[in-house]
């Protein structure tokens, strides 16, 4: 009898085991995104950072570059500390652009790589440039002088319905040039960004429909309270850098590290929306007698005014010596977002499972966009009373599918001469403006709760001067 009572028993730890095993290793499986192009812009050799494989531009019937009279810069010292993708750029003298096949239809994150570099054959004062994504303008009189002398990587998530995804590079004119040392377009979790979302419109939070529609240009990305977090150990290949410069004061604050395990849940937080390494380390305001401390934790952005902005919050409770201890408000530019957060009851009473929470704002005219936490009525003395682990910023397009500057995707092409794009280029501008009409009697109609819906426009132009064919003018030092 007693050892068929140990028997059972042992089974059901068993089984208790197995199941537990295999629920962690179904969050634990690595994503494998289906559409995945890591492209070395200039480069003549494939490069390999942090055990992914940048694939050169330089072969004609493999690469995705589809324009005529290209040049390629690489640099002759190749013992610079920086990755490889660095050591070379492809440089366009008209307008010219990446074709990229689509197989998974939906979001897809657009990295492009930039690097002032050092040669004789060119001068990068005179880099000045637009950048156009499937129609959307991601970049708008771009230069790169002063601020690219150093690594910049300007990223975006941007929704494909189409079975290619289209990258145009346009000098701001005839004498300026475009470059880009390297470019990634990625397939995104379908869970990435959400549809609906909470507005916060001063003191009322209303509903947000059709975020998953919008582009996003990724503005700020933070590891609170942790050091930065490079692409080899995250699982999108994102960076996540240190608080410190944008935390208004670190007065009365606190930081924690955790060195267990994080639980992530279904329906919660997945590993793609934040790894490991950003749930382990937090700020905190803790109560350390029997009153609450009267301060918050607040973090200050530079963002444009007149664009709308996605701010995604993540949360973990790794301070907290039991569940239901932890309340707090969530504050975007001084207004209440959240009150009363309760991540006990929102992670189903689990310590150290991570949550996040998404926020639509309007950028105003401050040109500063604020998120600040600290106690609510609920929070309790000798306990953690608020956290944040870690937070993004992600700019929307406005109406007309611009993410920069004030020009849509037709009137940029149509700066270049029209015998060189094609007669199809001046309709497109005229269905810029025809839009932009229509748009504005739809905000006078509707307000402005949500951002206005924008569709694609048909800016796949016939390739520039293609009298010269399929070459290649390559530079090399």
């Amino acid at each position: 009898m007693v050892m068929e009572i140990f028997r059972t028993r042992s089974s059901f730890f068993l089984l208790l085991f197995f199941l537990s095993s295999f629920y962690a290793f179904s969050f634990a499986v690595s994503f494998s995104p289906i559409d995945n192009y890591l492209v070395d812009c200039g480069s003549t050799v494939d490069a390999t950072i942090d055990n992914r494989r940048f694939v050169s531009d330089s072969s004609r019937s493999k690469s995705p570059l589809c324009s005529s009279l290209t040049r390629s810069i690489q640099l002759s010292d190749h013992s610079s500390t920086l990755p490889q993708i660095y050591n070379s750029a492809r440089v366009f003298d008209r307008p010219s652009k990446y074709v990229f096949k689509i197989r998974d239809q939906g979001t897809h994150m657009i990295r492009l790589h930039f690097l002032q570099l050092n040669s004789s054959d060119i001068d990068f004062a005179d880099a000045k440039f637009h950048v156009l994504v499937n129609g959307y303008v991601v970049l708008s009189n771009f230069s790169g002088v002063h601020n690219l002398l150093s690594p910049r990587v300007k990223e975006y998530l941007i929704l494909v319905h189409d079975e290619k995804l289209v990258i145009t590079f346009v000098p701001a004119r005839k004498s300026k040039f475009a470059f880009v040392n390297a470019i990634e377009v990625i397939s995104a979790p379908k869970d990435l960004i959400l549809d609906t979302v909470q507005f916060v419109n001063g003191d009322k939070i209303e509903k947000f429909d059709g975020l998953s529609k919008q582009a996003l240009e990724v503005m700020h990305r933070l590891n609170v309270g942790g050091s930065k977090v490079t692409p080899f150990n995250d699982t999108l290949w994102r960076t996540w850098l240190p608080d410190d410069e944008f935390l208004k004061s670190s007065d009365g604050l606190k930081r924690v590290y955790f060195s267990g395990r994080i639980k992530y849940q279904r329906g919660g937080a997945s590993r793609e929306v934040g790894p490991d390494n950003v749930y382990n380390t937090a700020r905190v305001i803790v109560s350390t007698n029997a009153s609450i401390p009267n301060l918050k934790m607040t973090w200050e952005f530079p963002v444009v005014e007149d664009y709308k902005y996605l701010v995604r919050l993540h949360f973990c409770d790794i301070a907290s010596i039991s569940v239901g201890l932890l309340f707090f408000n969530v504050y975007i530019n001084g207004n209440l977002a959240y009150k009363d957060l309760d991540l006990s009851y929102v992670t189903a009473y689990t310590l150290a499972s991570p949550f996040y929470t998404d926020f639509v704002v309007d950028g105003d005219h401050s040109g500063v966009l604020s998120v600040s936490v600290g106690p609510s009525e609920k929070s309790l003395d000798h306990a953690v009373d608020g956290i944040l682990n870690a937070v993004e910023i992600m700019k929307l397009n406005k109406t007309m599918g611009i993410l920069d500057g004030e020009q849509c995707a037709g009137l940029i092409l149509n700066s270049w001469p029209r015998g060189n794009i094609g007669i199809l280029i001046p309709l497109v501008a005229a269905l810029c403006v025809m839009l932009s009409l229509s748009a504005f009697m739809h905000k006078r109609w509707n307000g402005v709760k949500n951002s206005m819906g924008w569709h694609k426009l048909p800016t796949d132009v016939p390739e520039v001067n293609p009298k010269h064919g399929n070459r290649h003018i390559s530079v090399k030092m």
